[in-house]
């Protein structure tokens, strides 16, 4: 081997060795994270409430009327009041927000008052024809569709305590969630809105097509029907 060629496998080696870790040196740990500001998540909405589209809706209000056919909801809704309270889809379907290819109507984009209206409309008939089926023909409580509560053992109007325990389960069914995680002066003002009716029906001196007490159900349904976590996000 050539002098010149030993002198640059030495060098070589001495380069590969110098390469290597000296010593282990320990991590240091420094000072602990300390909190100096906070700030609250700004949780408010971006965009404008909205609906979702109406297929979402229809399958809510057909599992309301207790799982019936769309052509028999429509029967249901109808009830003994004709037209004078639901008339029939082909009035609805447009501003339900469907697409109507009879006449080449596209599906409505976008969230309008028509559209909550006539949903409303459709609210209203499944509540009063949850008062009939509920409350005056008084079926077993597992063959309820809306008010899936016992009758009050005492007389009416409730007190606050035996209207929130039956409002909980109204709120559980239109809302999805118990009455006491909602906002706390929820419960006191549908129970005012009971109590206003009832008060207002039996003033009347039963000249309505519904008791006081079935009056005042019949509008707390109307509330819960119409509140916007009901047909918005």
């Amino acid at each position: 081997m050539s002098p010149l060629r030993s002198a640059a496998i030495a060098l070589g080696a001495a380069a590969i060795a110098g390469c290597g870790p000296k010593e282990l040196v320990p991590p240091q740990v420094g000072p602990k994270l300390t909190v100096t500001s906070t700030s609250t998540q700004d949780s408010a909405p971006k965009e404008e409430l909205r609906m979702v589209p109406a297929e979402a809706y229809m399958r809510t209000y057909l599992a309301l009327f207790g799982g019936l056919a769309p052509l028999e909801v429509q029967k249901r809704a109808r009830g003994g009041d004709g037209a004078q309270l639901f008339d029939t889809w082909d009035d609805y379907f447009s501003s339900l927000g469907f697409p109507d290819y009879r006449i080449d109507m596209p599906r409505s984009q976008q969230t309008n008052a028509l559209m909550v209206a006539t949903f409303e409309r459709l609210g209203v008939a499944l509540c009063d024809r949850a008062v009939e089926h509920d409350l005056k023909a008084k079926p077993p409580v597992s063959e309820r569709v809306v008010f899936a509560f016992d009758e009050a053992a005492g007389p009416a109007p409730l007190d606050r305590a035996a209207f929130e325990s039956r409002f909980d389960v109204l709120h559980r069914t239109f809302l999805a969630y118990p009455v006491k995680l909602a906002p706390t002066e929820r419960a006191a003002r549908f129970f005012k809105l009971y109590g206003d009716v009832h008060a207002r029906h039996a003033k009347a001196g039963g000249k309505a097509r519904f008791s006081p007490d079935e009056a005042a159900w019949a509008s707390v349904c109307y509330g819960l029907v119409r509140h916007p976590e009901f047909h918005l996000y």
